[in-house]
């Protein structure tokens, strides 16, 4: 008798399961808004960047005869300088000029041979 009564449960309880619940007319009206305003965002967005992005594009096509000269030129400023680690660290003197020395070949050999100590980090 149990076992017919859980049966008959079973068979019925699908009936009185409630339906799937659908999203009411004005969440999909929001949604839609929502979808809306976010387009109107980026169509102002895009209204107002357009003039900067051809006043760069103008710009870009002006200097491309001097981008074109660039990779020579910086090939010929590495090959002269060498090393970056053959410099002291930059210092602005008092009139606003910025003076990068050289070091000397044997500070360049002090430095190969002693390198600087990594600190330690305490846990």
């Amino acid at each position: 008798m149990k076992r017919l009564a859980l049966l008959l449960a079973l068979t019925v309880s699908p009936a009185f399961a409630e339906e799937p619940a659908t999203p009411p007319a004005d969440m999909e009206e929001g949604a839609s808004l929502m979808q809306e305003g976010a387009k109107l965002l980026l169509r102002g967005l895009i209204g107002q960047m357009e003039p900067a992005m051809d006043e760069m594009s103008k710009a870009l096509v002006e200097m491309e005869p001097l981008l074109k000269d660039l990779p020579p030129k910086l090939m010929e400023l590495m090959t002269l300088m060498g090393d970056v680690q053959n410099y002291d660290s930059p210092v602005k003197l008092e009139n606003g000029d910025i003076l990068i020395r050289r070091k000397t070949p044997e500070e360049i050999e002090r430095d190969k041979a002693a390198p600087e100590a990594v600190p330690e980090i305490e846990l």
